[in-house]
Parts: structure tokens; C-alpha cells; sequence
């Protein structure tokens, strides 16, 4: 098998700005999104987009406009409470808009019913929140539709109605997602979009507090670059088919969405737990065997990345490349392109077992948070790789493991820890537990999977984000702040980066004509 293309595989997501060449697709988007309503006309959307275009958002995937939202700014203290659309939005021109202004007023957020369930909504709404943090507004405040009401009008007023979607005794496509997404609701107004048939012209005022708001100032500082990871210790156990295994993977990814996560980790070739079902017991057929799984493995993460809005290390998977084995650990962004880190250092175990060969280029990916690497196992106990991706900017290297003893395992993380203080950098560490009785080679497993970090003042005391309890099947979630890495590294305790004496010693690649 010669070297898969991974450019068939991604499948290209973007949030993006609106531009007037988008306008077409916009109105035909409106129409598919809500069929019986008044759409938008030409001139609204030009008039948005000339005066206030940071504030029109889309999702393109796959080059077709899927979703779209507006929004103003407005100093709401200025509205009446009982106001309609048509008094906030200028009758949708949004010549209204006010720079100077306190509140982020959304008019409209549209899905493509076709992709609705892949999360669209929600990428826009952190585009809104990510404008309000830029330009430091107090809030977000949307008028939201309440479309199932009219099933429940005969027998509820809209508050009783409001009251049982929060208490979850009744489901609103809308208001649910919009509480799901951190909106309070402030008041219920009548008469807001008279063509609203479905919500009985109702409509729910919400608000998002932006709690980074700073009263005293329009100036902008970074203050913080929180970065969430959700850890998965992975349990291996036989199964019958792929698709059991995707639906242990997928319920994982779901729960780094739950959770706001920016990456999801799974721990090294746990794919192994494919060959539970193929039925070949010689580790060397059995490896080969496991690699025709690669697209399917690879469509199938890369689908996850987009549906649920989260970065995938993709643990490390076995593939087949011009007649050689090699692990190889991908990275499934956010927007649907895809990276591969293969395993440096080869253990004498993998290469008795498997014939698996060891690859020859450490890399560095850029992502929305900023630059990461990924180290297999292994690779982490030897200093050079993590020196050398530091230098070339990485903030976070991802070690997913496999290690089928205590002393394997404590190998891994005291490595990784070591790197996070040698190098002010954070290091994630995920782990398979459990056992495949019927996988020669893969019959035990040991891991207790972390997040670590440096040393010092800024950090955990300990120097642990957090850690899961050893040999269960489970996840930890936590926080790492890239903006106190970025200043620990310059005036911390001690400087590792910055005190190093390159005049006695320096990590060399040999490779260095490569692209990192």
C-alpha cells in the first residue's frame, strides 16, 4: 500500500466573514432555513456588510455555505423593553449600529436543515462570543424564536412554556440550544417578528455576559489564552465490528464537546482494539490486516472533528506504506484538515512483534491554539524531540501511550513531566487500560493519563493540571493558559529556554531542510 493522500480525506470547515460574492447563497440559505417566512432582501445584506461587516458570520464546508448569522451593536439600555425586531435592526439595515456602543445584538442565525446535528450553530455563536471579547462588550442579547410553542399554546402561556424548555420537561430547538450555550433568558416579548407563526410572534430576550468586560477602558490586553483538553484512558476490551468501535470513539468526542474542549487525545494504537474481531492470531498478519482500517479510520475521525468543533490527536493507528508498517499519530483539526506525526523510536517490542519501521521528520502543526507537537510513546524519553519542537514554538506536546506495566507507564510520564519543566512547556499524556485476551501482543494494559506542566509560581503546585485515576476507563478534563506559558518562559523562577548555554551545547536536526 503506497502512501494514502490525506487531502481526499479532509473535508474543509471554516467560520468566516461574509463577503458580497456569498450574498446569493446567503438568500437561498434563508429560504431552505425557513420556509414561510419574509427573507432577507439584497440590500439587507449589503447594508451589513458595509456597516458593520465584522459582524456577519458563515460556515463554509466543502465550499457551500451551510450557516450564517448577524448582528449589531447596540447600547441596549437605549431600547424599550418591548421591542421588536424591526425597532433593533432598522427593519434589518442595522444603519442603527453603534461602534461605540455595549451590547452585541444577534438578528439571525441560520443552519441548512441538511446539516443540522454537526455543531454549526454552536461555531457561530463562539464567533459572536469571540467578537464581543475583541471588542470588550459587556454583552450578547438575541432575540430568540420559541418554534415549538405553537404545539403547546392551547394549554401554556409562553412563560410556562419557557419554564418547562429550562426544566427540560419540553424540548425547543432554539431556546434549548440557546441555553446550552450559556443565554439567560431576561423577558418574553410579544409582537417581535410578526411573520413567527410557529413562536405566535413571541420571542425570548436572552443574554451571554461576557465576564472578560473591562468598564473602564476600550483598551485591549491579553490577559489569558485558556486552552481545554479532555484526556481519554481508553479502555481496551473486544468488539465485533468497526462500527462498535466508532460509537465508543464518537461518544468521547461528544464528551469533549459537552465540555467546551479545544482538543480531544486518545492514547497510542488503540485501533489495536480492531483486531478483537479479525481473527488472525500471527502479529504480523494481524498488523497488516489492521491497516486496511486506515481510511475508514481516517473518515471517520476526521467527520468527528467537524461534527463536534474539536481538535483530534487520533491517538496512533498502524499503516500499511510501500510494503513497510509504520505508526503513525494523526492530527484531525477543527476545519477538517488533517496532519500525521510518525513514531520516531521504534521499542524492540513493536519491531519484533509488528515489523514496524520508525519515520525521520519531527514536526510542529499550527492549530486555532496555537502551535502543538505530538511524540508517540517512546518518542518522549528522548529530550532532543521535545528541545527541538520548543524551539520551533510548540506550547503543548501530546504523548499517546501504550504500556502494559507500571514501570512502562511510570517511563512515559516522568519523561513527560521531565520535558515539561526542561523545556516551559505543557505535555498530555493519554493511555490505554483494560486487556484484548484474544490480541497476541496487546493482552495487559497500565496507564493513569495526565495533563503536566512546568514548575513554578503561576502553576499547579504539584505541577499536574490533572490526572485520571490509573486503570479505569475514564477522561480528565483541564485548562492550560498559553498567555502564562508565553510569560512564565520570560520571567519565571528559573528560564530554561532563555538561560540554556548554546555556547557549550545545542540539540541539532539533521533534517533541517525539512518543512516543520
Amino acid at each position: 500500500m503506497s502512501k494514502l493522500d490525506l487531502s481526499q480525506f479532509e473535508k474543509k470547515i471554516e467560520v468566516r466573514n461574509i463577503k458580497h460574492q456569498d450574498i446569493d447563497n446567503i438568500l437561498k440559505l434563508q429560504k431552505a432555513c425557513f420556509p414561510g417566512m419574509d427573507p432577507w432582501k439584497r440590500e439587507h445584506l449589503e447594508s451589513h456588510l458595509t456597516i458593520f461587516p465584522e459582524g456577519q458570520f458563515c460556515v463554509e464546508f466543502e465550499g457551500e455555505i451551510i450557516g450564517s448569522c448577524s448582528s449589531l451593536i447596540v447600547n441596549f439600555d437605549e431600547y424599550d423593553d418591548k421591542h421588536t425586531w424591526d425597532d433593533i435592526t432598522d427593519s434589518g439595515y442595522i444603519t442603527n449600529h453603534d461602534p461605540e456602543g455595549y451590547n452585541l445584538y444577534g438578528i439571525e442565525v441560520m443552519v441548512h436543515p441538511e446539516f443540522r446535528g454537526m455543531k454549526i450553530g454552536g461555531r457561530l455563536y463562539e464567533a459572536r462570543k469571540e467578537l464581543a471579547a475583541k471588542f470588550n462588550l459587556k454583552s450578547i442579547i438575541i432575540g430568540g424564536r420559541i418554534p415549538n410553542y405553537h404545539k403547546y399554546s392551547d394549554e401554556l402561556t409562553p412563560r410556562q412554556y419557557v419554564d418547562q424548555v429550562r426544566n427540560q420537561s419540553i424540548f425547543d430547538p432554539v431556546l434549548t440550544f440557546q441555553i446550552m450555550n450559556g443565554f439567560n433568558v431576561m423577558r418574553i416579548n410579544p409582537n417581535y417578528l410578526p411573520d413567527d407563526k410557529a413562536s405566535n410572534q413571541y420571542a425570548t430576550l436572552m443574554e451571554w455576559h461576557n465576564i472578560d468586560y473591562r468598564p473602564t477602558s476600550k483598551r485591549h490586553f491579553k490577559t489569558a489564552f485558556p486552552v481545554r483538553i479532555t484526556v481519554v484512558q481508553y479502555m481496551m476490551k473486544n468488539i465485533n465490528s468497526f462500527e462498535e468501535f466508532a460509537r465508543q470513539v464518537e461518544y468521547y468526542a461528544d464528551v469533549a464537546y459537552d465540555f467546551g474542549s479545544d482538543f480531544v487525545v486518545f492514547p497510542e494504537i488503540f485501533t489495536t482494539q480492531l483486531m478483537s474481531f479479525l481473527e488472525e492470531k500471527v502479529p504480523s498478519k494481524a498488523v497488516r490486516k489492521l491497516a486496511e482500517f486506515t481510511e475508514d479510520y481516517i473518515e471517520l475521525f476526521t467527520d468527528l472533528a467537524v461534527k463536534y468543533n474539536v481538535n483530534i490527536v487520533g491517538g496512533s493507528h498502524f499503516v500499511e506504506e510501500d510494503d513497510k508498517i509504520f505508526n503513525i499519530a494523526y492530527l484531525f483539526r477543527r476545519d477538517g484538515t488533517i496532519e500525521k506525526q510518525y513514531k520516531i523510536h521504534v521499542t524492540p517490542n513493536e519491531r519484533r512483534w509488528w515489523g514496524v519501521q520508525a519515520g525521520d521528520k519531527v514536526r510542529v502543526f499550527d492549530t486555532d491554539c496555537g502551535k502543538i507537537a505530538i511524540q508517540i510513546c517512546y518518542d518522549i524519553e528522548f529530550p532532543e524531540l521535545a528541545r527541538y519542537a520548543v524551539d520551533q514554538g510548540a506550547n503543548i506536546i501530546f504523548v499517546p501511550f501504550c504500556t502494559d506495566d507500571r514501570a512502562g507507564y511510570l517511563r512515559v510520564r516522568y519523561c513527560a513531566q521531565a520535558r515539561a519543566v526542561e523545556n516551559q512547556v505543557y505535555t498530555v499524556i493519554a493511555g490505554t487500560v483494560g486487556n484484548l485476551t484474544q490480541v497476541e501482543n496487546m493482552d495487559i494494559q497500565y496507564a493513569q493519563s495526565g495533563i503536566f506542566t512546568p514548575s513554578d509560581f503561576e502553576f499547579a503546585p504539584d505541577g499536574i493540571v490533572g490526572e485520571c485515576n490509573p486503570n479505569i476507563e475514564t477522561v480528565v478534563v483541564g485548562d492550560v493558559d498559553l498567555e502564562i506559558l508565553r510569560r512564565q518562559r520570560k520571567t519565571g523562577t528559573v528560564r530554561q529556554l532563555v538561560d540554556r548555554r548554546k555556547d557549550l551545547f545545542e540539540v541539532t536536526y539533521k533534517k533541517a531542510d525539512d518543512k516543520i
